[in-house]
């Protein structure tokens, strides 16, 4: 039997799938490897990738490196891994993408490298969403006035120098001052009050990241912790890339009506890392040897921190970063650079921390920008005068201690500073509820504490505090709620103090 064949069916048969056939073939941009050295590669070849875009390298599975320079006959490129094993001649093959990292609920709990990968040992992230790193920070139009607290609970952060929800505190200061420790206390005292923090470790020991875990699981506060790590044993291009992935992470929440707090330890380090591969790239340096642009490496960074409008759906991302002096000199080049940013600074000063004045804020040097917009009512009323009166005390203790006979006014202003520099001094690891410090306040200003020997300040301040909670719980409940001492709470709390220290024993 034979088989007619039909030539119009034959045809339409081929020109169906011609048509479905795919003929755009796969085509990829690649370059090869000039010379590398120092987490640096320069290679030729990528004749269109884009500035902060991620190339891989097909010889060396799992190693990335981000585009840095673009120049006219090669790129160069800071290598995301170890580079001992790359050599002249390797391919490079363009992503197209710039680099990003997965954002949501489900980083809550983790310990990311700074490209956004689990270093913890917990599998994946568990989420589709990706974001890229570098972005615009929102404009004026779609942000809001810092109207709402954010309570580190530290005393004397809280009462002199506010910090809203939405702001840029810098925390400045030399080594071993004490900076970390108030990043971590704001972070444990956030707890129930549905913010999220983001720490970003730059340069950090890999055991002082695994001891923070560590410390933060204790305090429950790892629940709605992300940590970023950037160990000072990693490349200097990712000690660079570490706080744009924990902005971007934060950002998400900005960005979705929730409100986060994200900690830079330290931007000095990353600022010391973007020196580095600047000048290994041969871009021109600067002063301290400074590429130009340095300036905008923090402040593209810190502008994405913004309380945002009503109609943006009002959330916010608050800003800590951190910022480590030499010598106690803040008028260096990045230190006067990151302040021009911020909105305020907590200096930490040594001889103060040398002395046992913990935390070691210097009250003349620190200033909040926002001031009592970031402050209730009832902080205001007591705090008023807490600053004030603690700048003069330090300037007549400057002064007393050549004078051989002092006047009775001037004994008591120094018997009251010395009492109000004790109050505010704070364990770590030891948050206070807002209600709680104004209490002390209240008693330190309205001289309540002026009797009372120096060494028993701190029995009087935990005992009064305790008592007053289990016996007049109403004076905190009004308080709360109320947002302002009246004058029913005034008369309370002073009846309560009055009858305190009946009973108090030093």
């Amino acid at each position: 039997m034979s088989i007619q064949i039909k030539p119009d069916e034959v045809s339409a048969i081929l020109l169906k799938e011609l048509q479905a056939a795919d003929n755009t073939g796969d085509i990829q941009e690649t370059g090869t490897v000039l010379q590398v050295g120092d987490g640096i590669c320069r290679a030729y070849g990528l004749s269109k990738v884009m500035a902060g875009e991620l190339v891989s390298f097909p010889d060396h599975p799992g190693l990335n490196g981000l585009v840095l320079n673009l120049e006219s006959d090669n790129v160069g490129i800071a290598l995301m891994g170890a580079t001992d094993k790359i050599k002249e001649g390797d391919t490079v093959l363009r992503t197209g993408r710039i680099a990003s990292v997965k954002v949501g609920e489900a980083t809550n709990g983790r310990v990311l490298d700074a490209l956004g990968n689990p270093i913890d040992g917990g599998g994946p992230i568990d989420s589709d969403l990706e974001l890229p790193i570098e972005v615009k920070a929102p404009g004026i139009l779609d942000r809001q006035d810092v109207c709402e607290p954010l309570y580190t609970g530290i005393k004397s952060i809280d009462a002199m120098f506010p910090i809203g929800k939405g702001q840029r505190e810098l925390i400045i200061g030399d080594r071993k001052t004490g900076k970390t420790s108030i990043a971590v206390d704001t972070i444990i005292n956030q707890k129930g009050k549905g913010v999220n923090c983001i720490y970003v470790g730059i340069g950090q020991k890999a055991s002082t990241i695994a001891a923070l875990v560590e410390k933060l699981k204790e305090f429950g506060a790892m629940e709605y912790t992300t940590i970023i790590a950037a160990n000072a044993s990693d490349p200097a291009s990712m000690q660079f890339l570490a706080p744009y992935t924990g902005v971007t992470i934060g950002e998400y929440y900005r960005d979705n009506g929730k409100h986060s707090l994200l900690v830079y330890d330290d931007l000095s380090k990353q600022a010391q890392a973007y020196r580095q591969l600047s000048l290994l790239l041969r871009r021109p340096p600067g002063r301290e040897a400074f590429p130009g642009d340095v300036f905008y490496l923090h402040s593209r960074l810190l502008e994405r921190a913004a309380k945002m409008s009503e109609e943006k759906g009002g959330g916010s991302l608050t800003a800590l970063p951190i910022i480590e002096t030499q010598a106690g000199d803040i008028s260096a080049y990045i230190p006067t650079n990151v302040i021009s940013i911020s909105d305020g600074q907590i200096f930490l000063e040594t001889n103060l921390f040398n002395s046992g004045i913990r935390p070691a804020v210097n009250v003349g040097l620190s200033v909040s920008r926002v001031g009592g917009e970031a402050q209730i009512r009832a902080t205001k009323q007591v705090a008023g005068r807490l600053k004030l009166t603690l700048g003069q005390y330090r300037e007549m203790a400057a002064f007393s201690q050549f004078a051989s006979d002092l006047d009775e006014a001037t004994r008591k202003q120094l018997a009251m500073g010395e009492r109000l520099t004790e109050i505010l001094k704070q364990k770590e690891l030891n948050p206070y509820p807002i209600s709680h410090t104004i209490f002390i306040i209240f008693a330190g200003v309205n001289g309540f504490l002026d009797d009372i020997e120096m060494a028993s300040i701190g029995k009087f301040e935990l005992e009064f505090i305790e008592w007053v909670e289990s016996k007049y719980p109403e004076i905190s409940a009004t308080t709360d709620k109320e947002e302002q001492i009246s004058p029913e709470t005034d008369k309370a709390l002073k009846n309560a103090l009055e009858e305190f220290k009946k009973i108090f024993v030093a």
